[in-house]
């Protein structure tokens, strides 16, 4: 990846504070590569799953099969059961399907004829979605927008960066020659190490403020969540951890504050057809909750 240094930045706080992220962006500007890339820099199992509207929740969980010799159904699992998935062009699949990740992506698990089966310690869901074709496209509903911790756009490169690309992938993809830096219990160290970092009662009360902020907003009928503060609350502990500290400060929270809490909000109908934008509410949130000093 070429010239996306805050959006690698970004994916890397996301899967060391353990939340889902959803990339959204224009076709063609990187959004599978990125996350193939970050896949094969971990030595863990890696799934992918192409959305269209004819997929099943079945062909993502999994399903059980009547095995005549012991006349007895078993439950063969289906690719979300991996250390990370991607799932491309999340939106294509009918909210049916889309629902097959609900429970996956809140409880690390999924419920299949009655059984609960656990998913992997590592668990983690890159989803991307095209957010400017709407022909035969689902909106993903509110539910499933917040459970991704962080959401992402890689726009478009710059014109060097963009050379760079060209040249690069002149004889081979680079990625072919990617090595893994790390393997599953080294990134499980790097979450609970994540957990670790303190955050003073007095940044706590400000991200609640926040989402209280949001909440109250004229603009917003759905605020942000509990779920969302939490996502907030470890996003910053990760980019303190990844900025080589052990604790949190203010700009940590502002910094990841966008990527967080923008799309958990629901606008209310005036505001969504008079071009009010998500990003725009969490900056003026940003600028009327006062800082701890």
């Amino acid at each position: 990846m070429r010239g996306q240094e805050q959006a690698i930045r970004r994916l890397l706080t996301a899967f060391a504070s353990g939340g889902h992220v959803l990339l959204e962006d224009y076709p063609g500007t990187g959004k599978t590569t990125l996350a193939k890339a970050l896949a094969r820099s971990v030595g863990a199992s890696f799934k992918r799953v192409q959305f269209t509207p004819d997929l099943l929740p079945s062909d993502i969980v999994g399903v059980s099969v009547y095995d005549p010799g012991t006349q007895s159904f078993r439950f063969h699992e289906g690719p979300i059961f991996t250390h990370i998935l991607l799932a491309d062009e999340i939106n294509r699949a009918s909210p049916r399907t889309q629902s097959a990740l609900l429970e996956a992506m809140g409880e690390s698990q999924v419920s299949m004829d009655g059984v609960s089966s656990k998913l992997p310690e590592l668990f983690f869901v890159i989803a991307t979605q095209n957010p400017v074709e709407f022909h035969g496209t689902y909106p993903l509903p509110e539910a499933q927008l917040d459970r991704f911790g962080l959401r992402l756009s890689l726009g478009y490169p710059a014109a060097e960066h963009e050379i760079e690309v060209l040249f690069s992938q002149a004889a081979h993809h680079p990625l072919e020659t990617l090595p893994a830096m790390l393997d599953a219990a080294q990134v499980l160290s790097l979450q609970a190490a994540t957990r670790a970092v303190r955050v003073e009662r007095s940044l706590g009360s400000y991200l609640v403020a926040l989402a209280e902020a949001t909440r109250r907003h004229p603009s917003v009928q759905l605020g942000c969540s509990p779920r969302g503060t939490l996502a907030l609350f470890r996003a910053a502990q990760a980019r303190a951890l990844l900025s080589g500290r052990d604790y949190v400060v203010p700009e940590d929270v502002k910094a990841e504050a966008l990527p967080v809490l923008a799309h958990r909000l629901g606008l209310e109908t005036k505001a969504r057809y008079s071009g009010v934008s998500k990003e725009s509410i969490v900056r003026d949130v940003l600028g009327q909750v006062a800082v701890p000093v």
